[in-house]
């Protein structure tokens, strides 16, 4: 129990010390950024530390919450959420920066397989369907183990920002 300053008796409370919020209280604290995170990526802000590469229309990003190390995202710079919204060339570039990431993440991690694609809509599993995203996983043998299907826990064996250096490293450049 704690001992309040300058009082004979303990008050019975116990004490979170959190100073970093006297910003909200003294209403110094910045408007939260409540715009799509693809978006803030697009533009260079939040979350750009873990984008790959960059084409002319669109962008790779690393997944923060990825299913396996190298879960990668391939979206187009434009707010778009339908596949049939996209131009002719984000079209061409966010297939061969699909194409790409199979390359750079094949010669990093060396994955049985992949899986490929895109959630079209919140009911087919699109957390951020509002901005098209098209997802590149690598899969190996055996990576869905008893932690993930017994313990709803995924262990990653990577970090993310290990992850994106070696992606960048081994990024296809083109010719």
């Amino acid at each position: 129990m704690a001992r309040v300053a300058g009082v004979d008796h303990e008050d019975r409370l116990e004490r979170l010390w959190v100073p970093h919020r006297m910003s909200y209280v003294r209403g110094a604290e910045p408007a939260p950024d409540d715009r799509c995170p693809f978006c803030r990526m697009a533009e260079g802000g939040v979350g750009s530390d873990i984008v790959v590469t960059r084409g002319e229309t669109a962008f790779v990003v690393l997944n923060l919450y990825p299913y396996n190390p190298g879960h990668l995202m391939v979206v187009p710079d434009r707010h778009v959420a339908d596949y049939t919204e996209l131009t002719p060339a984000e079209t061409v570039e966010v297939a061969q920066l699909t194409q790409q990431a199979l390359v750079a993440i094949r010669s990093v991690s060396h994955p049985h397989g992949f899986n490929v694609g895109l959630n079209l809509g919140g009911v087919a599993g699109g957390s951020l369907s509002a901005h098209l995203h098209q997802h590149v996983v690598p899969r190996w043998s055996g990576d869905a183990n008893f932690m993930t299907v017994l313990g709803d826990t995924k262990m990653m064996p990577q970090l993310l920002e290990d992850t994106c250096d070696l992606l960048r490293d081994a990024w296809p450049q083109e010719d």
